[in-house]
């Protein structure tokens, strides 16, 4: 990238040399000193609306700026420009936000009055079990979150009759609905009354994450027809796998009888939510949402990285209780993004060395 107005260069610091910046980026950088990397200054290309008129600057440029972590004052946005819930072309994305917001308040009068019908009460008594089990705590009980959820997740069961709503579906709301709140405050979410917000931006986040979540579904849809069949063939390709990267780990579960199914359908299933802290999960689906396929594929690579890593606890443990133990609480409660980075350093050098000739990793 050569142009004045288009580069983005990514070296000192990650800023851009003065001669070759906007005017528009100079006086934002003295509104927002603290956004100094080339990712922010990237989606602020975007957000000026540089992007939908520069050929230069294209969603794979995004991707890449993406795979290593977005700041989190730029995460909402890119998030939906990732997903392919915004338009790249920056002219309509407002209009686009109003309709589809606007849709899917339409789907809420149309159907969420009809949670307690015959037909679907079973479902949302079952969102209604689900949503208090989820972390963190303090945010999903709080009433009017709670509600959000259920409107969200009845709604996308209703319109997704082939698989309905499925235990572990509802994970998958808290990750886009965290990131659409930080458009809206400073503090940690966790801790945030999200009551006190503006009813319109509630009403925002609500829409954003069913659209998001939707996107992302619409990938990954069949872990959730009956019998999962998505989950059972991604949790056969990680036993294939971890049997050629690390033969020891695989025979250690074998001599003990642990079958991956039982450890790995939850991985699977939660996407790894409920075996890493939500800010990792996060951190995570930055890379996910600008790897190709990254829920539905690269995420293999990821699961298998992850149980290498805990190698040495694996071995240590002398029978399948204690291995199972150890699998359903892995100690990851204090990780971080550097944790994270490393993690996905070696999903990506695994899906290098096996993606493009899937017969390598099978017996």
């Amino acid at each position: 990238m050569r142009t004045a107005v288009c580069s983005v260069e990514h070296h000192d610091g990650g800023r851009l040399p003065e001669k070759h910046e906007p005017h528009f980026i100079s006086r934002l950088r003295v509104a927002h000193p603290l956004i100094i990397n080339a990712h922010a200054f990237a989606v602020l290309f975007i957000v000026s609306g540089v992007f939908s008129k520069c050929p230069a600057f294209s969603t794979e440029e995004l991707r890449k700026l993406s795979w290593s972590g977005i700041p989190r004052q730029v995460r909402p946005i890119t998030w939906k420009l990732l997903s392919g819930y915004l338009p790249a072309n920056a002219e309509r994305r407002e209009s686009t936000l109003q309709r589809k917001r606007q849709e899917y308040f339409g789907f809420i009068e149309q159907y969420y009055d009809s949670r307690n019908d015959e037909h679907h009460q079973d479902t949302y008594r079952q969102i209604h079990i689900d949503i208090p089990r989820m972390s963190p705590e303090s945010l999903v009980l709080q009433p009017g979150v709670t509600e959000i959820f259920e409107r969200i997740l009845f709604i996308w069961a209703i319109r997704h009759p082939a698989s309905g709503y499925v235990q572990g579906i509802n994970d998958l709301v808290t990750p886009f609905f965290v990131v659409y709140v930080f458009e809206y405050i400073e503090e940690e979410v966790e801790n945030f009354d999200v009551s006190s917000l503006r009813e319109e931006a509630l009403r925002n986040i609500e829409a954003d994450s069913f659209w998001c979540m939707s996107k992302l579904l619409d990938g990954i849809q069949d872990n959730y027809t009956f019998a999962q069949p998505g989950i059972q063939r991604k949790v056969k390709a990680l036993e294939e796998l971890v049997s050629r990267i690390d033969e020891t780990v695989h025979r250690h579960m074998q001599q003990f009888e642990v079958e991956y199914l039982q450890f790995a359908f939850r991985w699977m299933n939660n996407l790894l939510m409920r075996e890493l802290p939500l800010r990792c999960t996060i951190r995570l689906w930055d890379t996910y949402q600008a790897e190709p396929e990254g829920f539905s594929h690269f995420h293999l690579y990821v699961c298998a990285a992850f149980l290498v890593h805990w190698r040495k606890e694996v071995l240590e443990e002398k029978d399948f209780q204690g291995l199972m133990i150890l699998l359903q609480n892995l100690p990851t409660m204090h990780w971080g993004n550097e944790e994270v980075s490393v993690l996905l350093a070696e999903a990506y050098r695994l899906k290098f060395a096996f993606a493009d000739a899937p017969n390598h990793y099978k017996r």
